[in-house]
């Protein structure tokens, strides 16, 4: 019996950790600011550096949204976000779960 029950627990704890790595982490990003975002950066929350621009080549423009997906395969839910303007100005909103978090705004 004793076996069964220990079987039974680490089952129930594998599907936990299958559905915590199954987690959404698609944000849309909405820029309801006045400026075109030209940059966009998404680094686990504690990491000493941000990773690669997100939006590469492309810009979201002033009014626009783009669906993100910010899944690095770290299973990690908490993120920094960083946003660089085209007046140069950056906006970093940090600790985000994007494990909970569907869409995030910047505004001016």
């Amino acid at each position: 019996m004793k076996t069964l029950s220990a079987a039974f627990a680490l089952a129930v704890l594998a599907f936990g950790v299958v559905q915590a790595a199954a987690l959404d982490r698609r944000v849309q990003i909405n820029n309801n600011s006045s400026y075109n975002i030209m940059e966009f950066y998404a680094s686990n929350t504690g990491s000493k550096s941000w990773e690669e621009d997100i939006l590469g080549k492309d810009i979201l423009p002033s009014g626009s949204s783009v669906m993100i997906n910010i899944d690095d395969g770290s299973g990690y839910c908490k993120y920094d976000f960083l946003a660089v303007f085209e007046d140069g100005d950056e906006v970093i909103s940090a600790d985000n779960n994007v494990c909970e978090l569907s869409q995030f705004n910047f505004t001016d």
